[in-house]
């Protein structure tokens, strides 16, 4: 199960400069979990910015690096909310201090023969790639914190920009702290799982409660 989504930005009704939050879910890797997390979303009206799924180092269990927006109470919220569903296993916040995020974007930029020299004069000081050349167009590849895509994207608006798809933000706790499974199971629950697997064959109830 692998899926990123861009960001959709909508100003929360509580605040007039909303924040973004960045939680860090373990969930098992099994058909229908996304929906099931989509369908709590929905019901609970918590806007999504974005959300980046991805397999772990855990066979059987997905990250999902969801990042809301709205006042500061909206992250602890959401938090408790994806702890009752029966497929999280765990969920945690990470702030921007204590995580190191990324987000990837390619973008595609029209690029006349008098102003490529220019366009990558410029993408080399957000040390971006090149990854496409053709007769008028360059496809530029960057990996970067969100800001700075945001600054780059500003940058080659006046060249134009043709096309362009940017990933959801991915997240890492930095320094020893983890957020694997190993730190928040019991070692008679880790062990059972990696003997027996964490696929359960047969529908799960849709919450813990």
């Amino acid at each position: 199960m692998t899926t990123m989504t861009p960001a959709a930005t909508t100003t929360s009704a509580t605040s007039a400069t909303p924040n973004k939050h960045t939680l860090a879910a373990l969930v098992e890797n099994r058909p229908g979990v996304l929906n099931r997390v989509a369908s709590m979303f929905r019901r609970r009206g918590f806007n999504i910015d974005s959300l980046a799924v991805g397999t772990t180092e855990e066979e059987g269990v997905s990250r999902m690096t969801i990042v809301v927006e709205g006042p500061p109470e909206i992250g602890d919220q959401v938090r408790k909310q994806l702890d009752k569903l029966i497929d999280v296993i765990t969920v945690e916040p990470l702030s921007e201090q204590e995580a190191i995020t990324r987000e990837l974007a390619l973008i595609k930029v029209v690029a006349r023969p008098d102003q490529r020299r220019e366009i990558l004069d410029l993408i080399a000081i957000f040390r971006a790639q090149v990854v496409d050349v053709s007769q008028t167009t360059l496809v530029v590849q960057l990996t970067a914190a969100g800001d700075t895509l945001d600054a780059l994207i500003e940058n080659l608006r006046p060249y134009g920009i043709r096309e362009m798809v940017r990933t959801g933000r991915i997240a890492l706790a930095r320094g020893a702290r983890t957020t694997a499974t190993h730190q928040h199971e019991p070692e008679a629950l880790r062990r059972f799982h990696q003997e027996s697997g964490r696929r359960p064959e047969g529908d799960l109830p849709y919450t813990t409660k």
